[in-house]
């Protein structure tokens, strides 16, 4: 009786609360495409991507029909491709990211990252040309996601880099302005960026990852917001307790379909990834998780605290469920992509300032912000120092995947479209970070790095 309640439960989730896969994403090594010829190194990469992915996405619908529960994202995550394409004497690595594109057509999948560099040390001239393509790569490919690592807490933090990827984003908006400067919604610049994330637009296969592999990205806020409606006002340690048990359903099912995949495509099962990760619709709401324990509005005081505590809930949860655990697993907060956290900035709660506090908690960091096209590029230098600083102090990952829509100003909203949804643009700060941006070098580690 109780597997047949169990089973009740998940088909009631699925129907009522919208729990769905957000994810499988295979992870794929390039290493073995390197070649001082550019374009045969570009069709070794087509040519293993298209024979490896050939059947992901035919087997994510299998498992769909299977098991009735969605997939809503099929995807890809390949070696950094600055490690790969340096091998070759190419100029810019613009035809390596279209390369990629075809490759993620010809299979289908939603999705493809790992047009990355991993720069937190330093450059090497693959880093710069890669860095310096990422405009044009994105504005020529539909499917291609970029990512830059500039600090980790081993090292600190490449300012030269955090520099220069002000000037990018700025670039990537200019370059696709026509379509709502839509191209810096798949860059994002980490600190402490993980090898084993499903989730885009910051996936990358690891240098240390397996040949090829799978990972699974689970997702469930509108699960979680229903659980907690059945202990209003109860204490706090109840709705922890709630969510770690919720968490732990989650990840189950999660769990299940990574096994199936796994089987169906003979290649290894990595992680779960046991994030809640919010979308546009109503009821699926990371925001309104945080309202219903005890918020009147997300980013009232208090939102940080209850974003810890749900942080936590859903790890410890997670981590009862699957014998591998990884990626970024927590809660996401993008503003974009959240229907409470839009409802939040259009009432005034919510500011960059409150969402930058609130990533020193969550699982990433500020994610799909749109704020005014002709914010100066030291200022967003600014905001990705300050978040690496976040991530690189407290030995967590932080990101920032920020729009400056070129054309739009202060009450302007954005509209992206699918996942993406739509942003009002948020204020930033009027005073300049220039010469602190300017300066460049490298900010050394923390203290507390040296460990061994």
């Amino acid at each position: 009786m109780n597997h047949f309640n169990n089973i009740l439960e998940t088909i009631h989730m699925i129907e009522k609360e919208k729990l769905d896969i957000r994810t499988i994403t295979m992870g794929i090594s390039l290493l073995d495409c390197c070649h001082q010829d550019g374009e045969i190194a570009r069709r070794k990469i087509y040519d293993k991507i298209t024979t490896l992915a050939k059947d992901l996405v035919k087997v994510g619908e299998e498992i769909e029909e299977k098991y009735g529960i969605p997939i809503v994202n099929k995807r890809i995550s390949v070696t950094p491709i600055a490690l790969v394409a340096q091998a070759s004497d190419d100029k810019d690595y613009v035809a390596f990211a279209q390369t990629l594109d075809a490759a993620a057509k010809k299979v289908g999948v939603n999705f493809i990252g790992g047009f990355s560099a991993l720069v937190q040390n330093g450059y090497t001239i693959g880093d710069q040309k890669l860095i310096q393509s990422i405009p044009k790569a994105l504005a020529t490919t539909e499917r291609v996601c970029a990512s830059v690592n500039v600090g980790c807490t081993k090292s600190g933090i490449n300012m030269n880099a955090v520099r220069d990827l002000g000037k990018i984003i700025k670039e990537t908006a200019m370059e696709t302005k026509d379509q709502n400067s839509i191209g810096c919604a798949k860059l994002v610049v980490f600190a402490n960026a993980v090898e084993d994330n499903p989730f885009m637009a910051g996936a990358f296969h690891g240098v240390t990852g397996a040949e090829c592999v799978i990972h699974v990205g689970i997702s469930g806020p509108g699960v979680v917001k229903v659980a907690l409606e059945k202990v209003k006002g109860q204490p706090i340690d109840v709705v922890s307790d709630t969510i770690k048990k919720i968490a732990f359903k989650i990840t189950r099912v999660g769990q299940l379909v990574a096994n199936e995949a796994s089987e169906k495509l003979g290649v290894p099962f990595g992680i779960i990834d046991l994030s809640l990760a919010p979308t546009p619709a109503v009821g699926d709401s990371v925001a309104r998780i945080l309202e219903e324990i005890g918020l009147e509005c997300c980013g009232c005081h208090g939102t940080t605290a209850a974003l810890a505590m749900l942080n936590d809930a859903v790890k410890k949860g997670g981590i009862m469920a699957s014998s591998h655990v990884g990626g970024l697993s927590g809660a996401f907060v993008p503003v974009s992509e959240d229907e409470g956290m839009i409802a939040a900035v259009n009432a005034g709660a919510l500011s960059i300032e409150k969402l930058e506090a609130m990533t020193c908690v969550c699982s990433v960091g500020l994610d799909m912000i749109a704020i005014p096209g002709d914010t100066p590029d030291t200022t967003i230098s600014g905001i990705i120092a300050d978040e690496a600083a976040i991530g690189v102090i407290n030995n967590k990952t932080t990101g920032v995947r920020i729009i400056p829509v070129i054309g739009k100003g202060l009450g302007d909203t954005v509209e992206f479209g699918g996942l993406l949804g739509m942003a009002p643009i948020m204020p930033v700060s009027p005073f300049s970070s220039a010469d602190l941006v300017n300066r460049g070098g490298r900010m050394p580690a923390p203290v507390h790095s040296f460990k061994n």
